[in-house]
């Protein structure tokens, strides 16, 4: 097959043990240059841009949020946020609660204080957010016409699963929820999905590239329906047993270069 696009989740699939980029990893990027490496993921794109530049494909298309937010060459090519009637309803929530409330719009991140669940992101993905009170973000937010692209809750197990579940009831034609540790919830737009948002850049910037000329990696449930649309879907071999049952290949583990092994073997 003629492959001409690798698209990747990043944490859990392309960095290694200590959260970065490998050296075989950005080689092998940087070796099959020019097909375009696509960057997709949960993460805001202020926290894939410093990616990006390691691997010398800034001028490539960022697919953020899961799919809510695409850009290319700093336009919006596509962007879907929550309603901020669902937002108040999750403050209300989070406020009987110890549970964080991070809030994402495009690169945006407000967080309640710099608590050790906001420290542990600013770890992570490199980027520091404003600390502002939810009430007021939505407040904001109201008046500018924006909404929540991400809202992240961290907390206690029991106190995520309360949430999970009321949030499933109330809202679940609205948002989609997606538990991506025990102590996390990730919830986007009912629209999106890492699969939705290649079908944008292949009709917007990629228009004589099929989906079977894609190859996409991942590890997590929010890579299934991505990994099964492409032509080649590829799982690294820390994934989760869902998407191992999925994939048309199972490669390495991330901290074992598993996503440059495949590129090194195709191209």
């Amino acid at each position: 097959m003629d492959y001409q696009l690798i698209c990747s989740d990043i944490d859990g699939t392309l960095l290694d043990k200590n959260r970065e980029l490998s050296q075989m990893t950005i080689r092998e990027v940087q070796r099959v240059s020019p097909i375009p490496f696509v960057l997709i993921s949960s993460r805001m794109p202020k926290a894939m841009r410093h990616l990006q530049n390691q691997l010398g494909n800034e001028t490539a298309p960022l697919i953020a949020y899961n799919g809510g937010l695409v850009l290319h060459n700093n336009q919006v090519l596509h962007s879907a946020f929550i309603d901020n009637s669902v937002l108040e309803a999750v403050i209300d929530l989070c406020k009987k609660t110890t549970i964080h409330l991070s809030l994402y719009f495009e690169d945006e991140w407000y967080v309640p204080s710099m608590d050790s669940w906001a420290n542990k992101e600013v770890h992570n993905t490199k980027v520091t957010p404003v600390v502002k009170a939810g009430k007021f973000v939505l407040r904001d937010w109201k008046n500018e016409g924006k909404g929540a692209h991400k809202m992240m809750c961290m907390g206690d197990e029991t106190e995520i699963d309360v949430l999970y579940k009321a949030l499933e009831n109330s809202f679940s034609s609205e948002i989609m929820c997606y538990r991506s540790k025990p102590t996390y919830i990730e919830i986007s737009h009912r629209s999106v999905s890492k699969k939705t948002a290649i079908d944008v850049l292949l009709n917007s910037c990629y228009t004589n590239i099929t989906m079977e000329n894609v190859v996409a990696f991942g590890d997590n449930y929010n890579d299934i329906e991505m990994l099964k649309a492409v032509g080649l879907g590829v799982a690294v071999a820390n994934a989760i047993e869902e998407v191992l049952q999925i994939a048309n290949k199972i490669t390495d583990t991330n901290k074992n270069d598993g996503v440059a092994k495949v590129i090194k073997e195709l191209f």
